[in-house]
């Protein structure tokens, strides 16, 4: 009669486990491995298609004419060519187009995100009628094409004078981004503990007290992630931009971009790809820089506190 030991036990467990069907089961640290493994690859792939094209771009950006147009599209340049990011800067107007981005994303954003947490605050936190009816009416919004508008703001600002500035593309942004703050504000504010406002009240606070300083102190986080993802979509705009700015001088980055010529015409492609990386690289430094408070804005009105 067999009897069972705590060696054999032992030797069991770290041999791995028997099936029900009588056949020895896969170890457990096997699988673990295994699965270590499949993960590790599926990251590794995805790492690479993320930042392969972001190297080859930064390559391409220091090659001359020559090696682009007479070798292949993934040598490596056969003269490393720093001064198309000075070319790209000077002669392609670079700095010009990032200053009238600036000028025309800044101040629309400052307008997106103060009214649209008024908005968020007075459709959640304030109790009056037909509440519900206006945050339909601001998510109806987002289901207007932005194509469908710009003839018609096209003829409006120009009936006004305001053709020739930077206020069509102000205006428009300011339009276009407030429906999805709107909402995404207003989802945030659903996660602020209702006690907060109900004491500030008791204490002798008002409206505009109770907005200042205790609902956007709570929901920082949350307007910095609206704030920048608004920002990459107004500064990645082409098509509002390409349509409000008739004059080289008032040109954005991306419009820039698209009709990015050197000298005589000829497109200098040296050059245009140190532009785009001008463009790219440096909304990625933003991103970087501000990835933590984004990902405590993204978890914020995922739960209700």
């Amino acid at each position: 009669m067999a009897v069972d030991t705590p060696l054999k036990t032992a030797s069991a467990r770290i041999g791995g486990r028997t099936a029900r069907n009588g056949r020895p089961g896969r170890p457990r640290h096997g699988r673990r491995l295994g699965r270590r493994l499949w993960v590790k690859a599926v990251v590794a792939v995805l790492l690479v298609v993320e930042v392969y094209p972001l190297v080859w771009m930064f390559l391409t950006s220091l090659k001359s004419n020559d090696d682009y147009l007479n070798h292949s599209t993934w040598s490596l340049p056969t003269h490393w060519e720093w001064s198309n990011y000075s070319a790209a800067w000077t002669t392609g107007h670079i700095g010009l187009y990032v200053r009238n981005s600036l000028l025309a994303v800044l101040p629309s954003l400052a307008l997106i995100l103060l009214l649209g947490a008024a908005a968020g605050f007075a459709l959640q936190i304030m109790v009056w009628k037909g509440r519900s009816l206006t945050l339909l009416l601001f998510l109806a919004g987002i289901m207007v094409p932005s194509q469908m508008i710009l003839l018609p703001l096209f003829t409006v600002y120009f009936q006004a004078g305001l053709s020739g500035t930077l206020w069509p593309l102000i205006l428009t942004y300011t339009g276009t981004g407030l429906p999805l703050t709107v909402f995404m504000m207003a989802t945030y504010y659903k996660s602020v503990p209702r006690e907060l406002f109900e004491a500030a009240t008791i204490d002798g606070a008002g409206i505009l007290r109770a907005f200042w300083s205790i609902s956007l102190p709570v929901v920082r986080n949350a307007v910095l992630t609206v704030g920048l993802v608004q920002f990459f979509f107004l500064w990645n705009d082409l098509l509002i931009a390409l349509t409000f700015t008739n004059d080289q001088d008032l040109r954005t980055i991306q419009v820039g971009l698209l009709n990015f010529t050197g000298d005589f015409g000829a497109t200098q492609y040296g050059p245009l790809f140190a532009a785009i990386c001008i463009n790219v690289f440096g909304t990625l430094l933003v991103y970087l820089f501000l990835n933590q408070k984004v990902m405590k804005g993204l978890t914020g009105g995922a739960v209700k506190g």
